[in-house]
């Protein structure tokens, strides 16, 4: 009997640090960064390749959800808005509180909006092998990426026990580590033992309902009522339940709030190419640019002795000479040029922004 599989896209989030081209207006995830797709239409693609028909869901804010909506091509049905942000439990318990209600013995794959995943058949194999788990076993399963290299902005994974011979190549988690130092992720990557957290996840709705439960319990209060409603339930019905569960809502990430405190969670390691894409600098990496070599993102630049640079022009070309290291990102209305190794700041820029009033920029 095929296994009931339902896929969840997170596009909640402004992505600050891809600020001037990621606003308030148009957040990260619809960003074009790496062929025609935006983040989020590459996303929704890699979910209907493992989802049953029809059973593709969209999580998103108040703020975004037409802009969102249009670009991912999901039916409003298929859409649970956000009054505010509460983090990822919050986001993650609300679909399978409604997932739950329709099917409750279906898998749900979570898919953050703003990865970069190139190979989607690798991922499809994956995702379906980790759902086996999660239907058969009642799992909590993360997908785990082998590190290429010392990573310091992600999260690790330390591997524990084979799961068994019923799921070969499935470890239980010993422990998540938070991200490390240089030296720590060294270390971690001569383990072998230590994978990237991707925030990838297969699991049963019912069974991260009855964790949040466990280990969260005034999420799952706030979430109840609308766990309770009919699956047919109205979409006004839907959203008037979920503002007012988000009114006693507190804010957790689900790794936290949950992945950290049970003691159900397995890992599956998986090697294709994977980034969260989480700065100007990530991108770069994942792009190739390096000490030969740059890369346009959008629009025409020109290099003279400008290797290992990040462009992405607007309506007007851009040349660089003897520059190298920089990302020069036009969105029009704004200009950046910043170190790629200190584009983690540039979210500061934005709160700097905020604090001085241009909206306009914002």
């Amino acid at each position: 009997m095929a296994i009931p599989i339902h896929a969840v896209v997170l596009a909640g989030g402004a992505g600050t640090r891809f600020w001037p081209l990621s606003r308030e207006a148009r957040p990260k995830p619809l960003l074009r960064v790496a062929g025609a797709g935006s983040l989020l239409a590459d996303a929704v693609a890699r979910a209907r390749r493992v989802a049953s028909p029809g059973c593709v869901w969209l999580v998103c804010g108040r703020e975004h959800v037409e802009v969102v909506r249009r670009e991912a091509g999901i039916a409003k049905s298929r859409t649970l808005v956000e009054p505010a942000m509460r983090n990822t439990a919050a986001a993650i318990g609300l679909a399978a509180a409604r997932i739950a209600a329709e099917s409750p013995q279906a898998v749900m794959v979570v898919l953050p909006a703003d990865h970069r995943v190139p190979r989607a058949g690798a991922f499809a194999a994956a995702v379906r092998k980790a759902a086996r788990a999660a239907s058969r076993e009642g799992a909590l399963v993360t997908l785990g990426v082998r590190p290429t290299r010392a990573e310091t902005g992600y999260g690790y994974i330390r591997l524990g026990d084979a799961a068994g011979a019923s799921h070969p190549g499935l470890h239980r988690v010993a422990r998540f580590v938070e991200k490390p130092d240089a030296t720590t992720a060294e270390r971690f990557l001569a383990s072998g033992d230590h994978l990237w957290n991707s925030g990838m996840f297969v699991w049963r709705a019912g069974s991260l309902l009855a964790e949040l439960a466990q280990h969260a319990p005034e999420i799952a209060r706030a979430l109840a009522p609308v766990a309770a409603l009919p699956a047919k339930a109205g979409s006004r019905a839907v959203g008037d339940a979920i503002t007012r569960a988000y009114r006693r809502m507190p804010k957790a990430p689900i790794d936290t709030a949950v992945l950290e405190r049970s003691a159900n969670v397995w890992c599956l390691p998986v090697s294709f190419p994977w980034s969260d894409v989480g700065t100007w600098a990530s991108l770069a990496q994942e792009l190739g640019v390096n000490g030969a070599a740059s890369s346009v993102i959008a629009g025409t630049a020109f290099t003279f002795d400008a290797p290992g640079n990040l462009i992405a022009a607007g309506d007007r070309p851009i040349v660089l000479l003897g520059v190298r290291g920089v990302a020069v990102i036009d969105a029009g209305d704004a200009l950046l040029i910043a170190n790629l190794e200190r584009s983690g700041d540039v979210r500061n820029v934005v709160a700097s922004l905020r604090k001085r009033g241009r909206r306009d920029l914002l």
